[in-house]
């Protein structure tokens, strides 16, 4: 489904460890693009206590779309060692995101077992980008 969508990987300390804005559109300009960053960040930050709140009321890692934020709507995932997964998008393409999530869910643990990669740590890696874009276009825009 053709939409915007920013993915964020949040940390133990509610810091960001990767980020990834993907749009199905043509480009915009950077300044328009740069400011929207900024409000997709502070979307993403206020929708953790939501997802803090209902991660504990579920056993499933997929929570679904826990917020919404005018045209926004913010999907989440748990992973079993705590970090936070983040979209937001707005359209809706629940299983397009679920499957997204699934898979960045296994590239983040095989970078995650590298005994280099410092938990918590911002992660710089261009191939674990790539891959993400990848499986972006593929679940996000089909």
């Amino acid at each position: 489904m053709a939409g915007n969508y920013y993915f964020v990987i949040v940390g133990h300390q509610d810091n960001p460890v990767f980020e990834l804005d993907f749009s199905s559109q043509a480009k915009g300009g950077d300044i328009k693009k740069d400011d929207h960053r900024h409000l997709n960040q502070f979307i993403a930050h206020a929708a953790l206590d939501l997802v803090d709140e209902q991660m504990w009321n579920t056993n499933n890692m997929y929570l679904k779309i826990v917020d919404k934020f005018n045209e926004w709507f913010v999907s989440a995932f748990v992973t079993a060692g705590g970090i936070r997964f983040l979209m937001l998008h707005d359209v809706k393409n629940e299983d397009g995101i679920k499957n997204f999530f699934s898979e960045v869910y296994e590239i983040f643990i095989k970078y995650s077992m590298n005994p280099f990669h410092d938990p918590g740590s911002p992660i710089k890696s261009s191939a674990f980008e790539k891959k993400s874009q990848y499986l972006a276009k593929k679940f996000l825009t089909s």
